[in-house]
């Protein structure tokens, strides 16, 4: 004959806060290294060389209309295009890579001669504005300009131009 005994049941001591979390965090240690392995296995077959560059051409980029209607505006607007597209010199009308002064800018601007004063002129006013004691476009140009205050003056001046209705 076989005895059994049978012992009360009885529940596992309950564990306190610290418990629990300290096996939550070797519970997360453990999926995380299975985890780590994963990518370890998964990415063995990816090939170390170098990608191909790639590059992208440039591509021209549509002209914005001129927002102006005076004439004097229109050519500063059109200096300002010609000196972006152009790049922007300091001591001759043009250098050997084709960028302009302000001058020279203007001037490639203005289909005739009257223009090319009366907007010379006005980009004066507004460089005078800010430097008092410039003698002439070509003066601020040659010795105070940037390339950021040559455009910055020009959209000043083309401003004005169409505010005064010139």
């Amino acid at each position: 004959m076989t005895t059994t005994i049978s012992l009360p049941a009885t529940r596992p001591p309950a564990l306190d806060l610290d418990a629990r979390l300290a096996l939550a965090n070797l519970a997360m240690d453990d999926r995380l290294a299975h985890a780590g392995l994963a990518v370890d296995v998964n990415s063995v077959h990816v090939p170390t060389d170098p990608l191909p560059e790639i590059t992208i051409p440039n591509l021209p980029q549509p002209a914005a209309p001129c927002p102006y209607r005076t004439p004097i505006a229109i050519t500063l607007w059109q200096a300002h295009r010609i000196l972006g597209e152009r790049g922007w010199c300091q001591g001759a009308l043009s250098d050997e890579q084709g960028a302009v002064c302000l001058m020279e800018a203007v001037q490639l601007a203005a289909p005739g001669s009257d223009l090319v004063h009366s907007s010379i002129r006005l980009l004066l006013e507004v460089i005078r504005r800010e430097f008092r004691d410039t003698q002439s476009v070509p003066h601020w140009n040659d010795h105070h300009g940037t390339s950021f205050l040559a455009f910055r003056f020009l959209d000043q001046a083309a401003e004005l131009a169409h505010t005064r209705n010139q």
